[in-house]
């Protein structure tokens, strides 16, 4: 039997984007209205960013998590700038509502709220890595702990279907340039392979996948709008788990590769979907090699743990029950017993006990505290007692382990 990676991923985990320091905020927002590669590449914003990275970095060390990351300070939203990096691809700013398909809930959460999805980037050509988005935020972040922790240092990725699901049924290239989602989906995989290699080249082990999309098709509300246009979700679904297999199968085997899904987490702690995770469980645990899943858990919108019945006994899931769009603080007792419930789920699933199930599992947010570089409706006072509160939860669970 696979024997499932450990180290990482931790007890105690977080997902990624953490609040910006207002310095940095004020800066976006006087580059507000720049393309996407503009904004990353401005000198003035880039001292800042480099300055609150280390502060970061620091405060990640001081509450003892282990998978430290940049806070995703180099990013206005949380998948960054793959995509218009790649060749074949370019940002268009005042993208028409005919391309969209408006049943995916976080282009129906703009049209209700008026304003147009932002960073729309498109498929103009051949779509060819041209050189590394993630490279320099690694080197630099690696460089700010010792040489044994860089091991452990985590960096959060686009989903490969990104700029798909949100476009209708033959937007999302030009026809003249690929004649199938097939075609498409293989250049995608490649520039994915490709970015894997170079990351891990360069000292990476640790990579998450952030995929607000595959939980999308959670909610029934999305797939009736399928069904109304006469296209088929669970389809699509099988073809974006085969994308993700071309992409990620490849990796070395020393890199441990985790997927978030949670239901949206934009600017404010507004979220885009509901649903839980049953009618993809057994795709998306059994049939995408990935290593661990960080899931939201914290609200009933995410359903309940049976689906957790799916994971394959050499996988890990990392819980996500505590919530990074509101301040309150969880019940740390009541929280610990839901995890504990849902390691019974995960045991009966798989033949095991209760404390084999608990060796791969972690707790975590359901979600990143800034997924939008404005950020969710806390403070960083709020941020760091939810995160105490996770590396709280995660000791009484796991006493002295990381």
């Amino acid at each position: 039997m696979v024997s499932n990676k450990q180290r990482p991923p931790f007890r105690a985990e977080h997902l990624g984007s953490l609040l910006r320091p207002k310095e940095l905020t004020e800066r976006r927002l006087e580059l507000d209205d720049a393309k996407a590669l503009v904004i990353a590449r401005d000198e003035k914003l880039r001292k800042i960013t480099d300055d609150a990275i280390v502060d970061i970095v620091e405060l990640q060390r001081g509450l003892g998590f282990h998978a430290i990351n940049d806070g995703e300070y180099r990013r206005h939203q949380f998948w960054g700038t793959f995509f218009p990096n790649l060749e074949g691809f370019e940002e268009i700013s005042l993208p028409n509502w005919d391309l969209f398909r408006m049943h995916v809930p976080d282009i129906a959460a703009f049209t209700e709220s008026g304003h147009k999805p932002g960073e729309s980037i498109v498929c103009t050509g051949k779509i060819k890595h041209v050189g590394s988005s993630y490279l320099s935020d690694w080197n630099y972040l690696k460089n700010l702990v010792p040489a044994e922790m860089v091991k452990n240092l985590k960096i959060t990725l686009a989903a490969p279907e990104w700029y798909h699901l949100r476009y209708k049924k033959g937007k999302a290239y030009p026809e003249d340039v690929y004649a199938n989602d097939s075609e498409y989906f293989q250049d995608i995989a490649e520039a994915y392979r490709i970015e894997l290699q170079i990351l891990y080249d360069n000292g990476c082990r640790n990579v998450t996948i952030d995929d607000p999309n595959l939980a999308y098709f959670c909610s029934e509300k999305m797939v009736a709008g399928f069904n109304n246009d006469g296209e088929d979700a669970d389809e699509l679904f099988d073809s974006y788990v085969k994308l993700y297999n071309d992409c990620i199968d490849s990796r070395p085997s020393d890199m441990h590769l985790g997927i978030h899904l949670c239901r949206g987490n934009f600017a404010y702690s507004k979220h885009f979907s509901e649903g839980g995770y049953d009618r993809i469980a057994t795709k998306l645990f059994e049939d995408i090699n990935a290593d661990t899943y960080f899931l939201e858990y914290d609200t009933e919108r995410a359903g309940t743990f049976e689906p957790l019945k799916e994971l394959p006994p050499h996988k890990n899931v990392v819980l996500g029950v505590m919530t990074s769009k509101f301040p309150e603080l969880e019940d740390i007792d009541k929280t610990k017993e839901r995890v504990l419930s849902a390691a019974e789920v995960i045991a009966e699933g798989s033949g095991q006990t209760r404390e084999e199930a608990l060796k791969r599992m972690g707790v975590s947010p359901q979600c990143g505290f800034a997924s939008h570089h404005l950020g969710n409706a806390v403070t960083r006072d709020d941020m760091i007692a939810k995160l105490k509160l996770v590396r709280e939860l995660a000791d009484s669970i796991w006493p002295g382990e990381p």
